[in-house]
């Protein structure tokens, strides 16, 4: 026997075997991050795994307004409904909608009207449901006209964007090279801050793009054009209800192209969408940069 620590053919045996024990250590932590890197592949994510997720149910549970001949109503559906997808069959193979990805507001969508408005200039819109949720509790108490409860919303509205355009990807009908934001409220705080450059124009309706720093500003790519519309006393952003969010969004447009900020009159309001003159602007606004779009 060799006491440890002795030499033994130019070696420490205590060096042996410590660099027997390193390997085999490396070998177990190799082994165990394939095995790790294999499960992940297979699991996340995953074509059994998504359709049960709660951000796939905001999209499953998505509003449709489509256009239909002129003289008829826009056909109002559900992603999943019957009478889309008939609708959809009838549309020669190679249609293409220009789209709008539409956020609702901190209570859900609302009056549909708005949507059917739009889908008489020939846009397809699309607007996933936030509370499709199994967890979404509120951020906002309408009662009292105030929000700023359960702030992570904001995080779960800027995901929904992003996840409804990995799945507007897959649908043929979609024409991705003209794609549009529209955001209201709560809605228009995550068009205001999604930084991706996807849409060739965007729309935020009843937000001020003021307010604590983690809902402040305006992200979008310095060269898209934006139009922001609110009104000039709306109730929900009076200082007795709200720190710091007075103003417009037009503080942070600087000189994007084609852009503006617009006050509508009115401090008993929230809603801008029965204003005649707001909804003329956003359908001229979308109308013009969709006849700018490439190939037009």
């Amino acid at each position: 026997m060799v006491a440890a620590g002795r030499d033994c053919g130019g070696y420490r045996v205590m060096d042996i075997a410590w660099r027997m024990a390193w390997l085999v250590l490396a070998g177990f932590l190799a082994a165990c991050d394939a095995s790790t890197l294999n499960r992940s592949e297979t699991l996340n994510p995953s074509a059994l795994t998504e359709p049960a997720s709660d951000i796939a149910r905001t999209f499953d549970d998505a509003r449709v307004v489509l256009p239909r001949r002129r003289g008829q109503p826009p056909l109002v559906a559900r992603m999943g409904d019957d009478a889309l997808h008939r609708h959809l069959a009838g549309l020669p193979a190679s249609w293409r909608f220009p789209t709008i990805l539409y956020l609702h507001g901190c209570t859900g969508l609302g009056r549909i009207e708005p949507m059917t408005t739009l889908a008489q200039d020939g846009f397809a819109i699309i607007a996933p449901n936030s509370f499709a949720r199994r967890f979404r509790p509120l951020q906002c108490r309408p009662s009292r006209q105030t929000g700023g409860e359960n702030v992570f919303v904001f995080e779960f509205r800027l995901v929904e964007i992003s996840y409804a355009l990995h799945r507007m990807a897959a649908l043929p009908w979609v024409d991705l090279d003209r794609l549009f934001l529209v955001g209201t409220s709560e809605g228009g705080v995550a068009a205001a801050l999604y930084r991706g450059d996807e849409f060739l124009a965007r729309v935020i309706t009843q937000w001020t793009c003021n307010g604590a720093p983690f809902i402040r500003g305006l992200a979008a790519p310095p060269d898209e054009p934006v139009l922001a519309i609110v009104r000039r006393g709306d109730p929900w952003y009076h200082p007795s209800r709200t720190a710091a969010q007075e103003g417009h969004c037009g503080q942070f447009i600087g000189q994007r192209p084609r852009s503006r900020s617009l006050l509508v009159e009115g401090d008993d309001h929230h809603d801008i969408y029965g204003n005649a003159g707001a909804m003329r602007a956003i359908r001229d606004f979308l109308r013009d940069e969709l006849l700018r779009a490439p190939g037009r």
